[in-house]
């Protein structure tokens, strides 16, 4: 005997309800594509994170400076060395200016106290000058007393830099390694790293009548510049 469920005819389709594959959504783009204007968003966002991680860093780094630039000012490393260096500062026809002055008669203090057997005298000759400024500190500490062989003359640089370079040729830092540097509180910070970038073991001691007075506005001008120049010096060190 045939079942008659299974031969039971299927229900008809009617045309109009016919299966028929539904077009994509707009909806359907966006959740798995990312637009644009998104991409463009992200791209910016790590560019504004980049820039203002590179200022705060170098925020930092300007404001780290001026704290060791006015520390070192401020500290006295005076001790028995090989060598006390002076560094130039302006002179008229022959004649220290105060900065200058100021510089010589530290290095003579120190000098007298028996802490160095030599004194360097430091700086070249500026445009229409008749002495270079090494030439000027030599003749007054000469006038003061200083025998004539206790002085050492490099009188060539006319920056800083300059005149460290030319340092080694009249104080080989191999026969003469440990030197105290002499100079206007806010140079002796970038005058140590220069010296120790070649080969001095070097200590500072400030000019204390220098007419630029400490935490005056003159020498804050002084120490903003100072900072450029060790960012100047920094490749030196590097490389």
């Amino acid at each position: 005997m045939t079942n008659t469920s299974d031969t039971q005819p299927l229900p008809a389709i009617h045309p109009n309800h016919a299966p028929r594959s539904q077009p994509l959504q707009h909806s359907d783009f966006t959740t798995t594509a990312v637009s644009p204007n998104r991409k463009q968003r992200t791209a910016l966002k790590w560019v504004t994170s980049l820039v203002t991680a590179c200022l705060v860093i170098m925020v930092a780094g300007v404001f780290g400076i001026i704290t060791l630039v006015y520390v070192q000012a401020r500290t006295d490393e005076a001790r028995q060395v090989d060598a006390i260096v002076v560094m130039g500062a302006a002179q008229f026809n022959g004649r220290p200016s105060p900065v200058l002055q100021a510089r010589l008669d530290q290095a003579l203090a120190l000098y007298n106290s028996g802490l160095a057997p030599r004194i360097v005298v430091t700086g070249g000759q500026q445009p229409g000058d008749a002495f270079t400024e090494a030439e000027t500190g030599y003749r007054y500490l000469m006038e003061q007393g200083v025998p004539a062989d206790a002085i050492l003359m490099e009188n060539e640089g006319r920056s800083t830099w300059k005149s460290m370079q030319g340092l080694p040729a009249v104080l080989p830092p191999s026969e003469s390694p440990e030197v105290l540097v002499v100079s206007d509180g806010f140079h002796l910070f970038r005058s140590e790293l220069m010296l120790g970038e070649l080969g001095y073991d070097a200590h500072s001691s400030a000019a204390p009548d220098s007419p630029i007075r400490l935490w005056s506005l003159t020498e804050f001008g002084y120490v903003v510049r100072e900072v450029g120049g060790v960012f100047v010096f920094l490749p030196e060190m590097l490389w």
